[in-house]
């Protein structure tokens, strides 16, 4: 049962390839698409109790030994986001039948969705950071195809962005794997993590692990490489932008969390330092953006940003606090993005536009739909007990026992921003006058609400039920704060 990690990657991928042969049998492709990401969640579930009961799995393709052969490495960090991944597609899926459109359907639009989170899977599972290369190309190719999904003109147009920014910062990362090949002969992260210590040009690696913080920074939006992301995510439709928040940055952040704790701790007085200062110019840099616009969409866009400067600077502290608090955090703010985008996406449809100036009083209307998002708006600023809590809770500590406490303080003061800045969306669209809305059939509103509260309920969930999850966030913080328990899963299998 050793094969069983490679699972959450080779199912959506045999999947996917299924969907391909009769894009416009609408029923079909609707159902295969859910059983697609149902059984990956499955499978998921599966190999989290594997790893819990056995500890890191790892599999090496082609019978030959690691480091020769392409290693798949699962542990709990890795599992845990491969699950989360598997459940927010299969969210997407099911709240994608009444908002995406019966042409986008019958365009091949599953799977691209699936292909998407075969590469997303792949990256967190890969323990070689030349396939990690290979998955997050597998993941943009998926991207390409649904930030242009329905080809309209706005899409287009960022579109042409979204693709040179990639295509540089891919670039980029084949210069460093090569550079950092060239110095450690090796690409097995594993391998790396044992040989990086035993050489000494360390000015030579912290160049390197500069430029893979760039090459990373690219996909997951950091300061100053964030000027892409808000653009390229407001054009697609609403299902796609849940997709693309919610798990696309996250392959950079786990990207950086996983190599600056495994492999690049040579000069972490400079690297760590420099991650943390990074991290908070990227909180800074989004609570700019969430304050300064009026579109539904771009607010809750601009609060991607700000995440990912809040757990990249819990893992630039280096102790156990800072560390758990960033997986904690990641995982809440996969669901919660994800959630927050399903409800803006009701709203932009009922109000037939996302401009937060000609909305109001939906609450009279709408009751359950305006708490449910007031629950989100308070999970995502971190309001105990919700899910936003306990990570930034962590994160905060880590940082006033870590070097920069001044982070912490930061970090303290723009969660009010944060907050008013999605407060301010349930104010103008929910309190108010009431303006006219677009007339909509009940039955495709359930449709688009059911999956919608159930992702906000498993959020709540999250936070509330905290300490049921806690055992499994301390063993991924584990494994990252302790590599030997890496290397020995890899190199001795």
């Amino acid at each position: 049962m050793s094969n069983l990690l490679l699972f959450p990657i080779i199912i959506p991928l045999i999947f996917a390839t299924v969907l391909m042969i009769f894009p416009k049998n609408l029923k079909m492709q609707r159902w295969i698409a859910v059983i697609g990401a149902a059984s990956t969640f499955v499978a998921g579930l599966f190999l989290l109790a594997k790893v819990q009961s056995d500890g890191v799995q790892a599999v090496t393709l082609g019978s030959w030994p690691a480091p020769f052969g392409i290693s798949m490495v699962s542990d709990m960090l890795s599992v845990l986001l491969v699950l989360s991944s598997s459940l927010i597609t299969l969210f997407v899926v099911v709240y994608s039948y009444s908002t995406i459109g019966i042409k986008r359907e019958q365009s091949y639009y599953y799977p691209a969705v699936l292909f998407l989170m075969t590469g997303v899977n792949g990256a967190f599972t890969t323990g070689d950071i030349f396939n990690l290369f290979v998955f997050v190309e597998v993941l943009l190719m998926a991207s390409y195809a649904l930030i242009v999904h329905g080809g309209e003109k706005p899409q287009l147009r960022e579109s042409i962005k979204y693709l040179l920014v990639n295509i540089i910062s891919s670039a980029l990362f084949v210069a460093a794997v090569a550079f950092l090949y060239s110095v450690t002969g090796t690409l097995n992260m594993a391998d790396l993590a044992v040989k990086i210590p035993e050489i000494e040009a360390t000015g030579i690696l912290t160049v390197i692990a500069v430029m893979f913080l760039v090459v990373f920074g690219f996909k997951a939006a950091i300061f100053p490489l964030y000027f892409w992301l808000p653009g390229s995510y407001h054009a697609p439709p609403v299902p796609i932008l849940a997709l693309f928040g919610a798990l696309l940055t996250k392959v950079g952040v786990y990207a950086i969390m996983r190599t600056y704790t495994l492999f690049f701790t040579m000069n972490i007085g400079f690297t760590h330092e420099l991650l943390a200062i990074i991290a908070i110019l990227t909180i800074l840099a989004g609570c700019v953006g969430a304050l300064a616009y009026f579109d539904v969409k771009k607010i809750i866009i601009y609060n991607i940003i700000i995440a990912v400067g809040v757990i990249l600077f819990g893992v630039s502290q280096m102790n156990e606090a800072g560390i758990e608090g960033s997986i904690f955090y990641l995982i809440h703010d996969m669901l919660i993005k994800a959630a927050l985008f399903f409800l803006v996406g009701i709203v932009a449809v009922l109000f037939g536009t996302t401009n937060l100036r000609k909305m109001g009083g939906l609450i009279k209307t709408y009751p359950v739909l305006g708490w449910s998002y007031l629950v989100a708006a308070f999970g995502l600023a971190g309001i105990p007990p919700l899910s936003g809590f306990p990570g930034k809770l962590l994160i905060v500590q880590g940082g006033f026992e870590g070097p920069q406490f001044w982070g912490s303080i930061v970090i303290l003061a723009t969660s009010l921003i944060v907050l008013l800045s999605v407060v301010r969306i349930f104010i103008y669209a929910f309190w108010g006058e009431p303006v006219e809305t677009v007339p909509l059939k009940k039955s495709s509103y359930y449709q688009m609400f059911t999956p919608t509260v159930v992702l906000v309920a498993i959020t709540v969930f999250f936070g509330v039920g905290a300490e049921l999850f806690m055992p499994f966030i301390s063993g991924a913080g584990e494994v990252l704060l302790n590599p030997s328990i890496y290397i020995d899963a890899v190199l001795k299998e």
